[in-house]
């Protein structure tokens, strides 16, 4: 939750504007439970340095097969290599569980993050104007996604 707030609080990473609260932070990891979508957590000497997780890009039927990622990192641990760390994990869940395509919405202006994404693959699919109003300036949102080579043999029906 901390890792959280601190990005609410300080970047435009989370559009945002008042800090979660336990409660909110419980129903979002049991949303992802109960939907068997992974969380993975990185930490060193019981500190918690960044979590990664993936869960539902829209609610329709059809889009049963994409995700959209999460990767959050504490504030201290930024820069330090702990993303490349929670990105893969991700991937390899998304393949094992049949989805297709993971979507990553990212602030245009946060070149960590892009870059981050690139690196394991990820293609700008969409560049949004002035979707997000935050810190007294308005904030372009860009759309990454990484198509995988599953499933094998989707069906409609669910």
């Amino acid at each position: 939750m901390n890792i959280y707030n601190e990005i609410i609080l300080n970047t435009t990473a989370v559009y945002y504007y008042e800090p979660h609260t336990l409660e909110m932070r419980k129903e979002w990891f049991d949303s992802r439970m109960k939907a068997g979508f992974p969380i993975f957590v990185a930490e060193e000497n019981n500190n918690i340095l960044g979590l990664s997780s993936i869960g539902p890009f829209r609610a329709f039927d059809a889009y049963k097969y994409t995700v959209e990622n999460t990767i959050h990192v504490a504030a201290a641990a930024r820069g330090k290599g702990i993303g490349k760390l929670l990105m893969p994990p991700i991937i390899e869940a998304a393949k094992q569980i049949d989805l297709h395509t993971i979507v990553a919405g990212i602030d245009a202006l946060n070149e960590a993050s892009l870059r981050l994404h690139k690196n394991f693959g990820f293609e700008e699919a969409a560049h949004f104007k002035q979707v997000g109003f935050k810190f007294g300036r308005w904030l372009d949102l860009k759309f990454l996604q990484l198509v995988l080579d599953t499933p094998v043999n989707p069906v409609e029906k669910l």
